[in-house]
């Protein structure tokens, strides 16, 4: 697929610097892009580049002296990138149909793709234009909403429910039992039955191998706009609010209820029972072992602090043992005066 910039700017718009007759094949960095690629500079530290570059066009911010290239202005590059990139590289065509591997029991549209062996359980309903990718496993009374789509072998529990425009990638598993369990006086564990499901939101994405545990008893809930990344572990009863992103790794405990709009960095624990407030950025490896009040970025282990305080504490950290020499060095100077005095 090859489009004009001219195209490309009617679309999304932007000012165009130079040819509008210029065609785009591809997106690549700025330092490995060759004639008919669109680069695009979202960080300064790659300014530099843009001498260099061999792209037909590069996305920025504000017009630089030393590109060579033809320019798109936009006050956001990287969105803009995205934007074109979705444009570039749609989604591949869906072929409606049941493979005739496949074990269907419940209700499939006619524009839906169900891919070799699947399994969709009695009382499921399958909106159109869903794909399910190989070997996935639909539970009874599964809804999917319209234009959602599983790659390889997804696993969606019974009664849980996604909605429209979500991507869900291979071995995610939806609706698995929550860690519930009561301890008898010798120290054995009684399991809790999990009567709750998961709901999930429109445009929500979920990563490769990511776990997200049925409600013990209300449900677990994904709001619209969600992006989990791969291997991310969802306890039971927890709630994520709208358009808030995690990288891989994370791990939230049963009933937190995190915020809309926060991003969580990779590796990143909260603890269950707490509340995370709107835009609260948490940083990669942070614990969060009480619950955040208000918006801001929080990082550090135990105990996790508001960021530049963090930031602070931990320059001293680094030079602990030199302060330790200097307040011995002191405490001699001290004890020798008053032996003095």
């Amino acid at each position: 697929m090859a489009l004009r910039l001219s195209e490309i700017v009617a679309r999304f718009g932007g000012e165009l610097v130079g040819a509008g007759e210029i065609e785009i094949a591809r997106i690549a960095p700025l330092d490995s892009a060759d004639a008919g690629d669109l680069a695009f500079l979202s960080n300064p530290k790659y300014r530099s580049q843009l001498a260099t570059t061999n792209a037909s066009a590069v996305i920025m911010a504000s017009l630089d002296p030393g590109c060579r290239a033809a320019a798109i202005l936009t006050p956001q590059p990287y969105l803009y990138y995205a934007r074109v990139a979705q444009w570039l590289n749609p989604l591949p065509d869906i072929q409606p149909g049941i493979h005739p591997s496949a074990v269907v029991f419940g209700a499939v549209a006619a524009t839906a793709s169900i891919g070799p062996h699947c399994h969709v359980a009695h009382g499921a309903t399958i909106g159109p234009g869903v794909v399910l990718g190989a070997h996935c496993s639909i539970g009874e009374n599964v809804e999917i909403g319209a234009d959602t789509r599983l790659a390889a072998s997804v696993s969606i529990y019974a009664n849980c429910r996604v909605g429209c425009r979500c991507l869900i990638h291979s071995a995610a598993v939806i609706g698995s039992d929550g860690f519930g369990f009561a301890r008898e006086r010798d120290g054995a564990w009684v399991k809790i039955p999990q009567v709750g499901r998961v709901l999930i939101g429109d445009d929500v994405e979920i990563g490769a191998g990511t776990t997200i545990d049925r409600g013990a008893l209300g449900d677990t809930v994904i709001a619209d706009g969600v992006k989990l990344d791969n291997q991310i572990q969802v306890g039971h009863n927890v709630v994520i609010g709208p358009h808030t992103a995690m990288a891989g790794c994370v791990g939230i405990a049963g009933s937190a209820v995190i915020g809309a709009r926060c991003t969580v960095g990779g590796g990143a624990v909260i603890l269950g029972h707490l509340r995370v407030a709107d835009d609260v950025n948490i940083s990669a490896g942070t614990l969060v072992g009480k619950s955040i009040t208000t918006a801001g970025t929080y990082s550090g282990t135990v105990p996790f602090l508001d960021h530049k305080q963090w930031l602070k504490n931990f320059s001293h950290l680094r030079h602990l043992e030199m302060m330790a020499d200097k307040i011995r060095a002191l405490e001699t100077r001290l004890a020798a005066l008053e032996n003095n005095a």
